[in-house]
């Protein structure tokens, strides 16, 4: 047994405004494996996270929804726990970033970076919406790209050409929350000095950092360190900045430093103490598990901050790649956009942590779900090797010898072979490189099947005077599985315990199948894993499908007073939140002609419609300008949300919400007179 380590192990934190899908398991699965690895070696392992609670987008989130933020954020955080727990991710501590124990550690090592010189202040200039009165982020800001004219691009970069600008470069330029033209304002903010940190940096990032990530952490450091800018204005979601009425905490300062208010939170329920694992000096493990995308925060912020603070740092950090679904970005439109409830209403997890694991490297490549081969893989290693393996051998050893294995093992060579590959094993595992583990495992099971196909112990069974070679056969391949299952336990959680009870042993411990079970009852054997059928993964896509189609059904045409394309914004952003069926089934949509249609003064893209609903008649913006001039509208119709409640806009009263198809621009079509609907006409 190799020393005891104290290990730390966290996951970047799930933002709080919307459900987790298949993308984001990717980290979870892959942490909570190499956490499960430590504990079963013997090393005291701790893994925690929590909820990045903070932020203008849960504030304006909640806002519409007519909920406190503090409402909404707990009520995401049952969803994502009950997720996670879906998928067997064991965490030791789940919290939240709204936490006394974040305030108090943000505060702390704010303070500390200001008393030091860190912090600098300087007036800087933002976009600012008067009607709703706050200041903008960047990506709540959109217009047409001031490089290639592409129309409502995000106010830092523009999707279509790569240009990345400042929003007040953006031509027609307005707010996402309210509709209003962004106007310039003065504010004073607080910058944290990371170029203070740049020696430290360089050497800290050569040594703690996947050498994959080190070139672009390179080209950062070539560009020079900027001032990195740590307050928001009010109104604002967040802690507020000690000694700096009406400026908070941007959201990435206070997230990181959750790593550490989750913890304390577990060490003060657990009689741990947090600074033996937090002070400069501590012996004790730190790694970070995280998204590629997110390494610029984890990589240089977050060290200079602890550095500045006098904190530890981390050991590690280790990033990872995206997801990708049948070779494409995962997209709501094909239904390949997998949340994880979705998921766990059709398959088991642990197909899918197997498969995961089966894929992933300590690199920083984008791993594909193929649904197809995700079924061929998870039938042929799982179900056929590994868990046949116990189902050919359990039965005679129940029936004829009343659950005993055989004294001795017939081919100790082996079973010491299999035993010997626990190294090479457990040093992929260490080093993150779950396919590679996946490859030497599978290669015992399909050792241990070629050995019974040659014992053929169902063939011995039915001669006389063979019943101890039946006996010996059988027990070998049982003592193979427990090896088999022992190695697979960090991906298979559930059936490490079925096949615990199964062996009648206590439990799995990694150094346990040094010895091998001799004389030893095992109990009835149960069926561990069934095939995945593909019937099972075709209803999860077309479930998904129907999940997202209700939601798009049910997105407004117009967001804002600016028009969405319900599909393309469906397959660029994460679905925000699901309803169920109860919920769409409230929505009442109404078959209405266009009556009247004209321009709107002052609006680029929104037309003016008159609906005729059959006897009732309603006004409504629409965003359809792109596709249609107003005459040409007139007499057709179209399908709108009748019962939505009317909202005052810039222009008047819209009193509805029209639906369109189509990807957007000019190829939007509606419904025409002679397609057999009428005015009034209820969609069910």
């Amino acid at each position: 047994m190799t020393e005891q380590r104290k290990i730390l192990v966290t996951s970047a934190l799930p933002y709080a405004n919307g459900p987790i899908h298949l993308g984001h398991l990717v980290e979870y699965i892959q942490t909570d494996i190499w956490v499960r690895f430590q504990k079963q070696r013997g090393h005291n392992c701790t893994y925690v996270c929590a909820d990045d609670a903070h932020g203008t987008p849960i504030m304006l989130k909640a806002d519409q929804m007519g909920i406190e933020p503090k409402e909404l954020i707990d009520q995401v955080s049952a969803e994502h726990q009950r997720d996670f727990s879906g998928f067997m991710v064991g965490f030791d501590n789940y919290y939240s970033t709204h936490s006394e124990e974040n305030q108090h550690f943000a505060s702390l090592i704010y303070t500390s970076l200001r008393d030091k010189g860190h912090i600098a202040q300087k007036t800087i200039t933002q976009a600012y919406d008067p009607e709703k009165e706050m200041f903008l982020p960047d990506r709540f800001v959109k217009g047409d790209c001031p490089k290639c004219g592409a129309e409502d691009q995000y106010g830092d970069s523009c999707e279509k050409c790569g240009a990345t600008y400042s929003p007040v470069e953006l031509k027609n330029a307005y707010s996402a929350v309210s509709g209003a033209k962004p106007i310039e304002k003065e504010s004073e903010h607080y910058f944290f000095k990371l170029g203070d940190f740049e020696a430290f940096l360089r050497n800290w990032v050569d040594n703690h950092v996947q050498e994959h990530m080190i070139h672009k952490l390179n080209e950062w450091f070539e560009s020079g360190l900027q001032n990195w800018d740590i307050s928001r204005d009010a109104p604002y979601w967040g802690f507020e900045i000690p000694d700096a009425p009406g400026k908070y905490f941007y959201v990435w300062l206070d997230a990181p430093i959750g790593y550490m208010a989750s913890f304390k939170n577990w060490c003060d329920k657990n009689g741990v103490d947090f600074d033996e694992y937090w002070n400069e000096s501590s012996n004790t493990e730190l790694y970070h598990f995280i998204g590629k995308d997110i390494a610029y925060f984890h990589t240089l912020f977050w060290p200079a901050m602890l550095e500045g603070a006098g904190f530890r740092k981390p050991n590690g950090v280790f990033c990872h790649g995206f997801l990708t679904v049948e070779g494409q970005k995962m997209s709501k439109s094909r239904g390949t956009f997998i949340m994880a409830e979705t998921y766990l209403k059709h398959l088991r997890p642990e197909y899918l942590r197997y498969y995961f694991a089966a894929k992933l490297g300590s690199g920083i490549d984008d791993i594909d779900l193929n649904l197809e081969d995700f079924r061929m893989r998870v039938n042929a290693d799982l179900v056929n090797k590994v868990v046949n393996i116990a189902s050919r051998c359990a039965g005679f050893i129940k029936k004829k010898f009343d659950g005993e294995l055989a004294s001795e093992l017939a081919v100790p060579a082996l079973y010491e072979e299999a035993v010997a590959a626990g190294e090479l094993i457990a040093d992929a595992y260490e080093n993150r490189e779950f396919s590679r583990a996946m490859r030497e495992i599978m290669a015992i099971a399909d050792k241990a099947n070629q050995y019974i196909d040659a014992a053929e112990p169902w063939v011995l069974a039915k001669q006389e005077g063979k019943e101890q070679e039946v006996q010996d056969c059988c027990s070998m391949g049982i003592n193979l599985f427990r090896v088999i299952i022992t190695y697979l336990s960090p991906i298979l959680p559930q059936v490490a315990e079925d096949v615990k009870a199964f062996l009648n042993v206590d439990d799995l411990a990694w150094d346990a199948i040094q010895t091998p079970l001799l004389s030893h009852k095992i109990n009835k054997f149960k069926p561990l894993m069934q095939r995945v059928e593909e019937d099972k993964v075709n209803a999860m896509i077309e479930d998904s499908k129907a999940t997202l189609a209700a939601l798009a059904a049910a997105a407004p045409a117009v967001v804002d007073n600016k028009p969405s394309n319900a599909q393309s914004e469906l397959d660029k952003e994460p679905i925000a939140d699901e309803i169920t069926f109860d919920d769409f089934a409230k929505i009442d949509l109404r078959v209405a002609r266009i009556a009247k249609a004209e321009h709107v003064d002052g609006a680029k893209k929104l037309l003016q419609l008159t609906l005729d609903l059959g006897g009732e008649t309603r006004n409504v913006f629409a965003g359809i300008k792109s596709a249609y001039a107003p005459e040409d509208l007139e007499g057709k119709l179209t399908v709108m949300v009748a019962n939505l409640a009317p909202r005052k806009m810039k222009f008047g009263m819209s009193e509805g919400m029209v639906l369109a198809a189509g990807p957007g621009g000019e190829d939007l079509w509606i419904l025409e007179p002679h397609e057999g609907a009428q005015p009034g006409m209820r969609i069910k």
